[in-house]
């Protein structure tokens, strides 16, 4: 089988088990291609979606961070682990656990809007050239700084009063770099008990639901069909949150060439300041381009040529 190019944004669902970095090696094995990149780490017991750029693709992972994220998460009360969630040594744990559901949803609201959360060690961020989970291994805490987050969306799916160790699942629609398990940390902390994160999956990511992602056994079949082309996401519509702009002919090929353009290119309503998607006559993408917040110009970010 011949190498193929493949472009656009690959929507896997990771298995339990793996890490980012092992679902994009088994990828490049399938696909026989090393130009891949993936749009934010998963932890190996977390499953759910995962895009994967293809390509060319790989360009835009920039912008597909920055898009929320949803995840469902199951959360354990009376229990506390030193990385959070059920996966690390317990640190504390009681079965005298008192809490109601009103108690449970008058806590959950208070955690919609911006917060405050502390990385926790068990996490990737460096701090002097080190990763924390490196200096956690060594046994070793270090004073983390707060970071500020948003939720969006904040709802329960279901509680489970009546077990030693209550239970509470909750859907979320958070920001980038927000870290679930620490919510779920924060949450006991509010009703006063101890907990850890139990269970979680992503259900959406760049935009991306679950119910469009394919597995790594698809993904095998669907490249010895010859059929992956229609499951990838084209890269032009995996950035559909910023707005689209179209040029007239005779201003693709200085668009293409990564020439700035002046401010009369583009509709009149644009808005100074904002990144935009640019497109030629027969809407072929040329790019994610930028207009200048003062005079108004347009000016190449990520050129994309046609091939």
């Amino acid at each position: 089988m011949n190498q193929m190019n493949y472009e656009g944004i690959l929507p896997i669902r990771k298995p339990v088990g793996f890490t980012s970095h092992d679902v994009v090696a088994k990828s490049r094995g399938i696909l026989r291609m090393k130009r891949i990149g993936h749009t934010g780490t998963l932890d190996p017991a977390v499953t759910g979606v995962l895009p994967l750029c293809l390509g060319r693709a790989t360009r835009m992972v920039e912008y597909l961070q920055e898009l929320p994220k949803e995840y469902e998460a199951t959360l354990i009360l009376g229990v506390a682990t030193d990385t959070e969630d059920m996966s690390g040594k317990v640190l504390e744990s009681t079965d005298q656990v008192s809490v109601t559901e009103e108690q449970v949803l008058d806590v959950l609201s208070k955690f919609t809007g911006t917060i405050s959360q502390v990385p926790p060690m068990y996490s990737a961020i460096k701090q002097n050239g080190k990763r924390l989970y490196e200096l956690a291994r060594e046994g070793k805490t270090v004073e983390r700084k707060a970071r500020e987050v948003t939720i969006h969306e904040l709802e329960m799916i279901s509680f489970q009063p009546d077990d030693i160790h209550p239970r509470i699942s909750f859907r979320t629609l958070c920001s980038k770099g927000t870290y679930i398990r620490t919510l779920c940390v924060d949450i006991g902390r509010a009703l006063g008990v101890p907990a850890a994160m139990e269970e979680l999956r992503r259900t959406m990511s760049a935009g991306i639901p679950e119910d469009q992602c394919i597995t790594l056994e698809q993904l095998a079949e669907y490249v010895q069909s010859g059929t992956l082309q229609s499951h990838l996401i084209p890269v032009d519509q995996a950035v559909h949150h910023l707005p689209a702009h179209t040029v007239q002919e005779e201003k693709v090929k200085a668009a293409i060439q990564g020439q700035r353009l002046s401010s009369s290119v583009v509709e009149p309503d644009v808005v100074k300041g904002s990144t935009i998607r640019l497109y030629g006559p027969d809407q072929q993408f040329l790019g994610i381009f930028r207009v200048d917040e003062s005079t108004g110009a347009v000016t190449p970010v990520k050129v994309f040529h046609p091939e």
